[in-house]
């Protein structure tokens, strides 16, 4: 029998999240970037949460619905279209869905109007628009 030893890509994906979120918290306190790092932060974020739906879809043939939001990420919807092989355990690993770095939450529309799914924050003033640390973080601008 051969043994395979490696990882699996969902291994993977959780170690360039942890390592980036903590490259995100604790560099700006050395260097005192703290815009810098919670714009980073929510970059990081917002990538998970594509990953994540990008492997709800994988299962399910289909992303979740803006009425099921992100929650349907850590718990299997019980409205709209009901996935069929939801992964036991959800597809975020800390089982929660946080906030931004401004502590608003993040704001899910499925189908979007720039892609399969938009994902965004508003930024630090919590507002659309804006330039600097209040603008808006959306994951069709980081293709």
């Amino acid at each position: 029998m051969k043994n395979n030893k490696g990882f699996t890509l969902l291994e993977i994906i959780v170690v360039v999240f942890i390592l980036s979120l903590l490259v995100a918290i604790v560099a700006p306190k050395i260097i005192g970037r703290t815009d810098d790092a919670r714009i980073a932060e929510a970059k990081v974020q917002v990538k998970n949460f594509e990953t994540a739906l990008k492997l709800f879809k994988l299962d399910n043939g289909f992303y979740p619905a803006t009425e099921q939001g992100l929650e349907s990420l850590i718990e299997k919807p019980t409205v709209g279209q009901i996935p069929q092989k939801y992964r036991e355990g959800g597809y975020l690993e800390q089982r929660r869905i946080p906030f931004d770095s401004w502590n608003n939450p993040y704001i899910y529309i499925s189908p979007g109007i720039y892609g399969d799914f938009d994902i965004f924050s508003y930024g630090a003033d919590g507002k659309e628009g804006g330039e600097g640390k209040d603008a808006d973080i959306k994951n069709w601008d980081m293709q």
